[in-house]
């Protein structure tokens, strides 16, 4: 997978084949908060920066910062779908919220 955490903060890094440089972006947040690098080790320094930089400007402006996500995830399905991944969870000697939590990971570490 291509992304690096900081902070509780997440980031989504590409290899930009014409300037062949490491190119990643703070995900999971409204503001826009990108940095690169020529290798990985400036690239990991360069996104530790970025967010201490986003941190402190939003201090110094004195607004909130973005928060990542928080954790809690609501999503509404047909009553049929909640069935059955409630009978999949039940089968599988898992809470619902348990189940569902495992099968979103594996599903977004793909």
């Amino acid at each position: 997978m291509n992304a690096m955490t900081y902070k509780g903060y997440a980031a989504r890094v590409e290899f930009d084949a014409d300037d062949r440089i490491f190119v990643g972006r703070v995900i999971g947040i409204r503001d826009i908060v990108s940095f690169h690098g020529e290798t990985v080790s400036e690239l990991e320094s360069s996104f530790k920066e970025a967010v201490d930089d986003y941190l402190e400007a939003c201090a110094t402006l004195g607004q909130q910062p973005n928060k990542p996500y928080s954790g809690k995830l609501l999503i509404r399905v047909s009553a049929e779908i909640h069935a059955a991944v409630a009978a999949s969870a039940e089968a599988a000697g898992k809470s619902l919220n348990q189940w569902a939590a495992e099968t979103l990971n594996k599903a977004a570490h793909v």
